[in-house]
């Protein structure tokens, strides 16, 4: 027998950084509400990162509202685990009331409610907020001959580290932050060779994640106000954290150009250059995890969902959150999540 659904004022969909940032707030204001996460254990995405990944920014300045990150014991900037360890003990100390594992298949349009149907029930909700993020859609784009490719291929949500990779040669391909923090841990155990689209910039020593945490705030004020929205210049793309120094110094961050396609041992460039390899590593980002939104057929041709500050402009009970500026300034870092999560629990309080 199935069972009833569940009223609820808000549901929130994940439990990462956004979803419990969404919950702090929504308490605050006195909102009922429940926030369903798909994983076994708290830490949303960065319980699966690899362990030596580091944010771009100190632990005072990584947090969430009303809970200040411990600085990690070696004074540097978080790894992963440290991230996770906070998540947990975050969620625990507010009491949040979270239920998990809890996967949201679908959320549905349900007469003046909408319902979001998961495998630990369905819920009618007057407003919903998605914070799934981006991690559970890795995007790897086409190349011609990558079936073709008899060596090994995976993403940088498939890295766990550097040990399997001994002694043989990784492609590295992509310009962010990632590529170059995988390519200065795989270059001490492997033959590393990166290649990017245009060669990589890495910011000034002493620029790091506050400074773009800044410069989002500025270009997503300066958008609203119709204005030109400031930029990075020849500053650069990539923060400087410890490792990718250390890489820098050793003269490992050399990038090629992109190459044209793949071939059964290894990739080939226009001018008809080849270099074999045994592991293409694809650091080429993630697209928002917006699956369980279908039914409401929101997605515009861009695959994103157009929206007014985080409400969805044509499903104004849904917001969106953590998913990039364009749900909010840095809305995909810790402390930018926060900041975005008090407009929108404001925003639906006021409409309860």
């Amino acid at each position: 027998m199935t069972s009833p659904a569940r009223p609820a004022d808000v549901v929130v969909i994940g439990g990462g950084q956004a979803g419990l940032a969404a919950g702090y707030y929504l308490r605050r204001a006195g909102v009922d509400f429940v926030i369903l996460d798909a994983q076994e254990a708290p830490g949303g995405a960065w319980q699966h990162a690899w362990p030596s990944l580091r944010l771009f920014s100190p632990a005072q300045y990584s947090s969430l509202p009303g809970r200040m990150m411990p600085i990690p014991a070696d004074g540097g900037y978080p790894d992963a685990d440290h991230v996770v360890a906070y998540l947990t003990d975050y969620e625990q100390r507010y009491r949040l009331p979270l239920i998990r594992p809890a996967k949201v298949q679908a959320v549905r349009r349900h007469g003046d409610r909408l319902a979001v149907d998961s495998d630990a029930g369905t819920w009618h909700a007057r407003f919903v907020v998605s914070a799934t993020g981006t991690w559970w859609r890795p995007y790897v784009p086409h190349c011609p001959g990558m079936r073709d490719f008899r060596g090994e291929q995976l993403h940088t949500a498939g890295y766990h580290g550097p040990e399997p990779f001994h002694d043989r040669r990784v492609m590295i391909v992509g310009g962010g932050n990632s590529a170059a923090q995988i390519l200065a841990e795989l270059s001490q155990v492997a033959q590393t060779t990166w290649v990017t689209l245009r060669p990589p910039r890495l910011l000034p020593d002493e620029v790091d994640g506050r400074a773009l945490f800044d410069l989002a705030t500025r270009r997503h004020r300066a958008a609203l106000a119709g204005q030109d929205a400031p930029g990075v210049g020849g500053l650069g793309d990539i923060v400087a954290v410890a490792p990718v120094r250390e890489a820098r110094d050793r003269g490992v961050l050399k990038a090629e150009p992109m190459f044209s396609r793949i071939t059964p041992d290894g990739v080939a460039w226009a001018d008809g250059s080849t270099a074999p390899c045994d592991v293409i590593l694809w650091c080429t980002g993630f697209r928002p995890a917006l699956g369980h939104l279908a039914p409401l057929r929101l997605r515009d041709s861009d695959g994103r969902i157009p929206t007014d500050g985080t409400r969805a402009l044509a499903e104004p009970r849904l917001h969106l959150l953590g998913y990039g500026d364009w749900t909010g300034p840095a809305s995909a870092t810790l402390i930018g999540a926060g900041r975005t999560a008090r407009r929108l629990a404001t925003e639906i309080a006021a409409q309860l």
